[in-house]
């Protein structure tokens, strides 16, 4: 008899086993140091979603160089000493038995910063953004050498999982989408020259981190632009990334041009997901709007996604996770000082 997972089933990834298949999303803060360093605000916020009730949790985009920051308030890990306060964060929560990812970002033209930004083509994003400067071969590098760093550096801090932001129009979704990337040397044109270096990079930090360690990858499945990337060459990147050693696709959409989807709902990202899923036959992670417990439940039993990532739900509610379970009728299973709020009083 088959028996279908569901949202507060385990599952294997790598040299981890996740408890559930509730993910914390990474969600950027926009409250670190001008200098890339976490402060009071992180380690409150991180530690409430440690308490949440999923089985993994990441911290936001941060920044593998200082040019590469979204804002001058993002988080970075491109100096040793940036580690120890994300240590911190990663010791509180594998103390509640919580794992831990980072998702490591370059914003490319998408950097809001006083510097000149890079990016494949010299595309501005909108008139509001600065007009980058095409990337070198020796630019290209730096970069690859700063993922590389950073992943070193999030091994150091105790990460379990390292996911590579390769979606919502930083660096390297610019190198993969035709939209940002009008190069007419070996890394434009062609599906294969605009994954190659992204794919480099990718190869670069799995190279870096233990052989069992999870390496995730987030893409933008479609960029809501009829001259944007295609479904196929969304599965030729998934192949790549697989066979690079990328243990899940995060599918997400967009950002790569100011415009927005068609319609936004709850699950509209699932169905790029399945397919990624279907045709690569990859452990994939499903986005968007996900925080109704029973349609996360459906999707994770129907096989469409094997891991759901909230994102704003647990900014709504810090204790989604507790409060899914009971949705489901599973039992829950707070932090022990908190158990007395689950119980029926004089039951």
């Amino acid at each position: 008899m088959l028996i279908l997972a569901g949202l507060f089933d385990p599952l294997a990834i790598g040299g981890l086993t996740l408890k559930n298949r509730i993910v914390v999303s990474p969600m950027c803060q926009y409250q670190a140091e001008e200098t890339g360093y976490i402060n009071d605000w992180h380690t409150v916020h991180y530690g409430s979603l440690a308490l949440a009730g999923a089985s993994l949790m990441f911290v936001e985009a941060t920044s593998v160089e200082a040019r590469g920051r979204i804002s001058n308030r993002d988080v970075g890990l491109y100096e040793d000493g940036q580690v120890e306060g994300l240590r911190r964060i990663v010791d509180f929560a594998h103390r509640q038995d919580v794992l831990v990812g980072i998702q490591l970002n370059h914003a490319g033209r998408k950097a809001d910063l006083d510097s000149e930004p890079i990016a494949p083509s010299a595309i501005a994003f909108s008139d509001r953004y600065k007009l980058p400067q095409a990337m070198t071969e020796e630019d290209m590098s730096q970069v690859i050498c700063a993922f590389e760093e950073s992943a070193k550096r999030a091994v150091e801090a105790g990460f379990d999982v390292i996911e590579v932001h390769a979606a919502h129009g930083y660096l390297l979704h610019q190198f993969l989408s035709p939209l940002s990337n009008q190069r007419e040397d070996g890394y434009g044109g062609s599906r294969e020259g605009r994954l190659r270096f992204p794919l480099a990079v990718v190869r670069a930090v799995r190279a870096v981190i233990p052989q069992e360690m999870p390496l995730f990858v987030r893409v933008s499945a479609r960029e809501y632009h009829p001259a944007g990337l295609t479904m196929d060459d969304m599965r030729y990147y998934a192949q790549a990334f697989k066979d690079a050693g990328v243990s899940l696709i995060d599918v997400s959409s967009g950002g790569n041009v100011p415009t927005p989807p068609d319609k936004v709902y709850a699950g509209y990202q699932i169905p790029l997901a399945e397919a990624i899923r279907r045709d690569i036959d990859i452990l994939v992670g499903g986005v968007g709007m996900l925080d109704d417990p029973i349609l996360a439940d459906s999707i994770v039993q129907s096989n469409r996604a094997d891991l759901i990532f909230i994102a704003r739900g647990f900014l709504r509610n810090k204790n989604w996770g507790h409060d899914a379970a009971l949705a489901l009728s599973h039992p829950v299973e707070p932090p022990v000082p908190y158990v007395r709020a689950y119980k029926i009083p004089n039951a």
